[in-house]
């Protein structure tokens, strides 16, 4: 779809026809203008934003993205009060929607580290729930099939074992993948696991246009395929490369050539990058085509992050700050409202009864969805008993 705006925004350009930047209908603004709009006027509601600078009532377009920029600035829990109308289908119910109308549940496992006890305990669950389990790319594990009023009951063993939302139905901070590093691999320079965990502490919930994923290497060998992310590290044994805008998908990317740099610089570059692009980007854009549409791409990005061309590094070092300091796990929280909890329901009638319509196959020894040719199928007899029965006048 990105491509497809591109294509005719820039042949409508061509023909003299003023192309408009506006967001939708209802706000005059880009992403990028309405985030500074939020952040300057210290908007805390969708109703305050559309009410002073929109028309309307928003739709399936400006209200995420409304949505992300109030999370993004640390303006209440997801589901706190008109928030909760905002969000798609997934933030709704922090997590995500699978094809049979079930769930997913992904735990944060930073850095692809979990012990014994952990993985235990998250075997558990998908044994009692009749869970499909799956190791993902970003080295977590996935439990499909739950039901939408199971997800308390799931996510109070997980969060009661240690664990808190991945954040994989979020537009934001997905994972850090790493390799062990120089703590096990005999070719390793540095120590990639501890640098991937601390950075997916640090990043950990912060709304974004879009996903981001980074990763660390502790060698040139690359296995955690860091220069593919949106953020990716690779250890030298003098230091940290850092690389930004790479990632897979559609349009799959390489990140341009970095530099070289120490662990706390790294850090602070890394801060100022995400925030720049948290601020900056269109909608649904991910860093590597969000570089491209920069005026002066990667060398003035780097300007920003690494001289402070434009003079905001210190805003940015602050707003990071800010967020790393008033992180909470989304669903710790949820667990402890009442409120919220309430719309975890199958039914609004019958809360805690399943869906009838839910069937299931085994395979490799687990369940997934049936496919239609798989479903049982009822079928009548040749005519329809009628019970006849006297009725007195």
């Amino acid at each position: 779809m990105s491509l497809v705006k591109k294509l005719v925004d820039t042949q409508l350009a061509e023909a003299g026809i003023e192309v408009s930047n506006a967001l939708c209908e209802h706000f005059a603004f880009t992403r990028a203008q309405l985030f500074d709009i939020v952040r300057i006027g210290e908007i805390s509601t969708f109703s305050e934003l559309i009410d002073l600078h929109g028309s309307g009532h928003g739709c399936d377009i400006c209200r995420p993205v409304a949505a992300s920029i109030l999370s993004s600035l640390g303006k209440g829990h997801v589901l706190d009060r008109e928030n909760a109308a905002l969000q798609d289908s997934n933030d709704h119910v922090m997590a995500n929607l699978q094809k049979d109308g079930t769930y997913s549940v992904v735990p944060r496992i930073p850095g692809g580290e979990v012990t014994p006890e952990g993985l235990i305990a998250i075997g558990q669950v998908a044994a009692d729930y009749g869970l499909y389990t799956k190791i993902t790319g970003g080295q977590r594990i996935d439990l499909f099939g739950a039901r939408i009023e199971q997800l308390p009951q799931i996510w109070k063993r997980l969060v009661d074992a240690g664990f808190e939302s991945g954040h994989a139905y979020g537009k934001s901070l997905r994972t850090v993948k790493s390799c062990v590093g120089q703590s096990w691999c005999r070719y390793g320079v540095q120590d990639s696991t501890t640098l991937a965990i601390d950075l997916e502490l640090r990043y950990r919930g912060l709304r974004s246009p879009h996903k981001i994923k980074l990763g660390v290497s502790g060698c040139a060998r690359e296995c955690a395929e860091a220069r593919g992310k949106d953020v990716g590290v690779i250890a030298t044994d003098k230091g940290w490369n850092m690389y930004v805008g790479g990632n897979g998908g559609f349009t799959p990317r390489h990140a341009p050539a970095p530099p070289r740099t120490s662990r706390p610089k790294l850090v602070r570059a890394t801060d100022r990058f995400l925030m720049y692009y948290v601020r900056t980007a269109d909608r649904l854009q991910r860093t590597a085509p969000w570089l491209e549409s920069v005026e002066g791409g990667i060398d003035a990005v780097r300007a920003v992050v690494l001289d402070d061309s434009l003079g905001i590094a210190a805003d940015l070092d602050a707003a990071m700050a800010a967020h790393v300091g008033a992180y909470e796990d989304e669903w710790a929280a949820t667990l402890a409202d009442d409120s919220k909890l309430s719309q975890f329901a199958s039914f609004v009638n019958a809360p805690a009864t399943p869906d009838p319509d839910l069937a299931y196959v085994q395979e490799r020894g687990q369940r997934r969805p049936a496919a239609e040719d798989e479903r049982a199928v009822l079928i009548a007899g040749a005519s329809i008993p009628v019970r006849n029965e006297e009725v007195g006048v």
